[in-house]
């Protein structure tokens, strides 16, 4: 499957590092950036063939849960899985009840993430 992947991380480094991950990645074809929630909402509506998002929790403006609340509100939304990336364990739960379909603790093993990955696509 053809994936156009957005990152949702306000960490420029993160971004870059998974950048260089997903490139590895042949089934992705198109990887996009956002450094929060509400700049990951704005990139969604202008690219409707956005379908994966990999995402942070932790962020200014909108965090992971409050994008997860709003993103899953609108049931044009449910088939885009979102992988949460996070170092907090302690949230896990709470993403999910809030919509995430998968949890990767960082550091980002490339591994570990093409796997969920393809379990979702």
């Amino acid at each position: 499957m053809a994936l156009k992947v957005l990152i949702v991380d306000d960490d420029f480094i993160n971004r870059k590092l998974l950048q260089t991950l997903l490139k590895k990645n042949t089934d992705v074809i198109d990887i996009q950036e956002a450094e929060n929630g509400s700049d990951a909402l704005d990139k969604l509506k202008k690219d409707a063939g956005i379908n994966f998002i990999l995402l942070d929790i932790m962020m200014p403006i909108v965090d992971g849960v409050e994008f997860l609340k709003i993103f899953r509100a609108d049931m044009a939304n449910a088939h885009i899985p979102v992988i949460v990336l996070s170092t907090d364990d302690t949230r896990k739960t709470e993403v999910f009840d809030n919509g995430a379909n998968d949890f990767i603790r960082k550091p980002i093993k490339e591994e570990d993430l093409f796997h969920k990955m393809a379990q979702w696509s």
